[in-house]
């Protein structure tokens, strides 16, 4: 008998698989994604871009355990997202993910201190308190609001407040951390000050973070960024350092284009529109690539 061809993803931390979201409002049903494919490794930082509606959002709140698909497949670590039972759902958000909000009013208690706030996720998983106030220490310094400890919200900036949310995030140790538009409300410095968090809680912590943005200077200083347009992955940017002759250093960043399991590539609307692309087009093989041109 023949081997079974291997599961989409199956050595990723992270694989979504023509993954649909469908939502009905009223007698209109919005699809928020139209079968996306996604796949994270561990102890990657990854970008995700893309138009307001684009699903983007979405896509966070199922790999955070708030939502649910419609179909397709979602896997993180063991967790199958679409057959969870509500136990599972509370134990998968409690020690798989961490979850970062843009607005900081949803990350944080305003009467709490940034030490109760860290320490109260880990005392809702029964974490003993020496090691609850330990860990709540450590975290609060990593992410440089240690002397903050003791403040509510409102005596803390935008920024210290995103670097609390992130330390509440990280409270009970979660592989994956999970950002949706953590700078959209802080200025230019502070967002980088709380992106450059985010870099060392991947690096330093060996979390795998994903993070929602549309800032570019933001989505530009990860190694990999995804672009979703109309519910699916569209495109990847890598980026790579590169060494010159001189010994100085240069970051290389490619574009390509995502073709999904079904062989599907979503061409860009600039090329479509250069070259008269509509509803059929011609394809040829070639010995080393496909070209693709306008049905004459």
């Amino acid at each position: 008998m023949a081997a079974s061809e291997p599961e989409f993803g199956d050595q990723a931390l992270i694989a979504c698989e023509s993954l649909v979201r469908i939502y009905q409002t009223g007698p209109v049903e919005i699809q928020a994604l139209q079968g996306l494919d996604l796949v994270v490794e561990r102890g990657e930082m990854v970008a995700v871009v893309g138009a307001s509606g684009s699903g983007k959002s979405t896509l966070l709140s199922i790999l955070a355990g708030v939502d649910a698909p419609t179909a397709g497949r979602a896997r993180v670590e063991k967790w199958n997202l679409l057959s969870m039972s509500r136990a599972d759902r509370v134990r998968y958000r409690r020690h798989t993910v961490g979850f970062v909000r843009q607005q900081t009013a949803s990350n944080l208690i305003p009467y709490l201190t940034a030490r109760q706030m860290v320490d109260l996720p880990m005392t809702a998983a029964g974490t003993p308190k020496a090691v609850r106030r330990q860990r709540a220490g450590e975290l609060l310094d990593a992410l440089g609001v240690g002397q903050y400890a003791g403040r509510t919200p409102g005596q803390l900036s935008g920024g210290q407040q995103m670097r609390v949310a992130i330390a509440v995030a990280l409270a009970n140790q979660p592989h994956v951390l999970l950002a949706d538009e953590p700078t959209g409300e802080l200025d230019t410095a502070t967002s980088a000050e709380v992106f450059g968090a985010l870099r060392d809680v991947n690096r330093d912590l060996g979390v795998t973070v994903v993070v929602v943005t549309h800032d570019p200077a933001v989505s530009g200083q990860v190694e990999r960024t995804v672009a979703i347009r109309d519910g699916r992955t569209s495109s990847e940017v890598l980026r790579r350092t590169a060494t010159a002759d001189d010994g100085g250093t240069h970051v290389i960043a490619e574009e390509y284009a995502v073709m999904d399991r079904a062989g599907r590539i979503q061409v860009p609307r600039d090329y479509r529109e250069a070259l008269a692309l509509t509803r059929r087009v011609r394809l040829a093989l070639e010995p080393d690539h496909i070209t693709i041109r306008p049905d004459a």
